[in-house]
C-alpha cells in the first residue's frame, strides 16, 4: 500500500515536507510516523513525548479529516491515504 505523509510549519523544516512510502495492511497512523521520523531524531523529538506518545499540541489529518493522536494507534491507514502532520496553530 502506498501512503503519503505531509509534514506543515516547524515539522517541515524538521522533516521532509512530503513523503511516499509503502506500508504493510493493518499499519496505525502511529506506527507510520514513528517509522518514517526513524533516522530523524529532530522531527520524532517534536512530535512524540519521552513515552512514545504524541505530543500534546501535534495535529493529525488522515484525508482531510482530524484525527484524536489518542486514537492514532488503533486508526489504520489504507492504501492512497494523505496522513498531515501539523504543530500548533498560531497567529493573528
Amino acid at each position: 500500500m502506498s501512503v503519503r505523509i505531509r509534514f506543515f510549519a516547524r515539522f517541515r523544516e524538521l522533516a521532509d515536507p512530503e513523503i511516499v512510502t509503502e506500508v504493510r495492511e493493518g499499519t496505525s497512523i502511529t506506527a507510520l510516523i514513528y517509522a518514517v521520523t526513524e533516522n530523524n531524531q529532530a522531527a520524532r523529538d517534536a512530535i512524540f513525548d519521552q513515552e512514545g506518545g504524541f505530543r500534546r499540541y501535534v495535529i493529525l489529518m488522515q484525508n482531510g479529516a482530524r484525527i484524536e493522536t489518542t486514537r492514532a494507534g488503533e486508526t489504520m491507514v489504507a492504501d492512497g491515504d494523505e496522513i498531515a502532520i501539523f504543530p500548533p496553530v498560531a497567529g493573528g
